[in-house]
Order: C-alpha cells, then structure tokens, then sequence
C-alpha cells in the first residue's frame, strides 16, 4: 500500500471516526444538527489530510 493511500484511508477514518464521536456525544439531533455535524466531520477530514501530508512531507525523513 502506498503512503499516499495509507494517508487518505487514515483521514477517512479519522473524519468517520470523529463524525460518530460526535452524534453519539450529542445524542438527541435534529436533522439539521446531523448535516452540520457531517459537514464539520468532512472538513475535519480533509484538515486532517492536509495537516498530516505537510507533516510528513516537511519532518520524516525516510529511512534510507
């Protein structure tokens, strides 16, 4: 699996991870509350991507 990969199923993860963490937390919704929190979950996602790519990209160093 490629690094590249690894990083977009991580933040796949991450946002669905978040997204549950958050319905469950505020138990009680309406259905407006649940696409907000889904919206805010998506764009923790993609934060989650870019701040992990810069991450990598500027302090790992490989291993070779």
């Amino acid at each position: 699996m490629s690094s590249q990969r690894a990083l977009v199923l991580g933040s796949l993860a991450f946002a669905i991870l978040w997204l549950a963490g958050m319905i469950w937390w505020h138990a009680p919704m309406s259905t407006a509350g649940v696409v907000i929190v889904t919206i805010a979950g998506v764009i923790a996602g993609m934060l989650w991507y870019y701040g992990m790519r810069l991450w990598t990209n500027w302090f790992v160093r490989p291993l070779w």
